[in-house]
């Protein structure tokens, strides 16, 4: 499609078809309020039916439509479910394609992170904050997302009971902070792996004098003994061909008595795929797990001790990434207009899908056979 505008108010009957389903979500094209979408290309229309949601977010990248309220705008529309009434080919396109074939595999594995992780370190500590965590905060007792972020470490660490010369396994370990939290506040050893090249560096570099090791490595090689093992923000990459084999592996490499803590979005209902636009854009290869199938690929190889769900904290942790990031854009090289939009909507989006509730955040304390006496969950 050519994305190159076409000035002018949309008329006829494609608009009137695309005002008519926006009207039920209470958005207005070229509305007054707020969150209303205002068009600036009269080809909006045809490019929305046809292409549903990636059409909607690619339009937006190409400069064909804005609003002011752009999470706000979003919102209503997962409200709706618009996304489940009006999917376009590409939705149909990439649920074949997810049967047909492993997305995730061992040969795909690396490919978020050269798409996405590796985008360049300089983005990611603008927006993350003092340390570079790349998911939810724990806004509990927190007034600001470096406090929200060290809470949640410190959650991840009381709820595992990390305790002074224990090893640990953090299964996509990011840029290194949950284990160097993990070394100096608790007296930790561990192993991070990532199959982002430039998080490994990063986290090697972070955590040099402590006793950390850093690989860059897929979670399918793993076979060695760990006291505890955690995986914070990974999971959404694992795909559900491939969550039995996920957790027969933690398994195998986790001691008998240890704790495994799984930190992960989570989707409302079960699917096999992403949104075609997260999936073009952000994340290739993701997908949400449901937690159906969360506890289908548990079945017989942990006794779930905890699910706890504190998803409403991630559209707070969203809007202080944007703000953080927002802030930054004119200092930052190398992202020109189109990403800076395409990263604007991921944020909005994202925001969208966990206040609307669509979307959770999941910590899962699994054991291999039941803590004896039963867990006492920290909160």
């Amino acid at each position: 499609m050519d994305a190159r505008k076409q000035p002018g108010r949309p008329d006829g009957p494609l608009a009137a078809r695309v005002a008519a389903v926006l009207g039920t979500a209470d958005v207005r094209l070229d509305g007054s309020r707020p969150w209303d979408l205002q068009v600036h290309d009269a080809r909006l229309p045809a490019r929305l039916l046809a292409q549903g949601s990636l059409g909607l977010g690619e339009a937006y990248m190409d400069g064909w439509w804005d609003s002011a309220d752009l999470d706000g705008l979003l919102w209503r529309l997962l409200q709706a479910r618009l996304d489940e009434r009006r999917p376009g080919l590409a939705d149909f396109r990439d649920g074949l394609k997810a049967r047909l074939l492993n997305l995730q595999s061992a040969r795909r594995s690396f490919e978020v992170g050269r798409r996405h992780y590796d985008l360049g370190n300089d983005l990611y500590a603008a927006m993350l904050g003092r340390r570079l965590v790349y998911s939810c905060g724990y806004w509990r007792e927190a007034d600001d997302l470096d406090a929200a972020q060290e809470a949640k470490l410190d959650l991840v660490c009381r709820k595992l009971g990390l305790r002074a010369g224990q090893r640990l396994l953090d299964v996509g370990c990011g840029w290194g902070e949950t284990l160097k939290f993990a070394a100096e506040r608790y007296g930790a050893a561990g192993v991070g792996i990532t199959v982002s090249r430039e998080q490994a560096d990063y986290a090697r570099r972070l955590c040099a004098g402590l006793p950390v090791e850093i690989r860059l490595q897929d979670y399918r090689e793993l076979d060695e003994p760990f006291d505890h093992i955690l995986s914070i923000g990974m999971f959404e990459h694992v795909g559900v061909r491939n969550y039995r084999g996920f957790f027969e592996r933690m398994r195998r490499c986790l001691a008998p008595r240890g704790l495994f803590l799984l930190h992960s979005i989570g989707g409302e209902r079960s699917t096999d795929h992403t949104d075609p636009w997260i999936g073009r854009h952000i994340f290739p290869n993701s997908m949400l797990p449901s937690a159906a199938q969360l506890a289908r690929a548990l079945e017989g190889l942990f006794v779930i001790e905890d699910w706890h769900n504190f998803g409403a904290d991630y559209d707070r942790t969203l809007q202080a990434w944007r703000a953080n990031v927002e802030r930054a854009w004119s200092r930052l090289e190398g992202y020109d207009e189109r990403f800076r939009r395409m990263w604007r909507y991921y944020l909005a989006s994202s925001m969208a899908l966990f206040r609307s509730r669509r979307g959770q955040l999941w910590q899962l304390v699994l054991s291999p056979g039941g803590v004896p006496g039963g867990y006492v969950a920290p909160r």
